[in-house]
């Protein structure tokens, strides 16, 4: 008997006061405002966070190094509707090229009252990285992308000036100790 393995997406949604053109704008070419700093998969801290706005584009940190670290890379761009990148990280939270073992992350951009935007994100195909760490990366972004989802709305609000003063941790710090997991 063959079995498909099949791990459940994280989805999760917020109500952002900025249009959707703004929200779109604020999680791509602003996400560097956002983004923790604490949220960097590289070795060295992170200096700047990086979409490049195509199809085939890095989604990259820059490192304190010097170096350059590949979160994913754009599969889907059409401003202010819907933004598809790949998520190239493997469940001990190092950066995995494999394009085969990548999970997707989607988001979509939808017009609501008053002048507001729907995020809807939703980040799948965690099966792709096998049964174990597939269900460690769901579990673990499962509890982050909320918090990271309200940095991002506070941001596109006009209300977040950086990233850098969050506290928040979506995942554990590459260097952290399984007590501060």
């Amino acid at each position: 008997m063959n079995r498909t393995l099949r791990i459940a997406p994280v989805r999760k949604s917020i109500l952002v006061q900025a249009t959707p053109e703004r929200a779109f704008e604020v999680f791509t070419a602003g996400l560097d405002r956002w983004w923790p700093k604490s949220h960097g998969i590289g070795n060295s801290p992170v200096r700047a966070s990086i979409i490049e706005p195509f199809v085939g584009g890095r989604w990259y940190t820059q490192c304190a190094d010097g170096t350059e670290v590949v979160v994913g890379h754009v599969r889907v761009w059409q401003p202010s509707e819907r933004l598809v990148v790949s998520w190239e990280i493997s469940a001990d939270w190092k950066p995995d090229a494999r394009v085969a073992f990548a999970s997707e992350v989607e988001v979509r951009f939808q017009a609501a009252p008053a002048g507001a935007t729907r995020v809807e994100l939703e980040h799948r195909e965690f099966e792709r990285m096998g049964a174990a760490q597939g269900a460690t990366m769901r579990n673990n972004v499962d509890g982050g992308w909320p918090k990271l989802l309200q940095l991002f709305a506070q941001a596109a609000a006009g209300a977040c000036t950086s990233a850098q003063d969050s506290s928040h941790t979506a995942h554990p710090s590459p260097n952290s100790t399984p007590s501060q997991r």
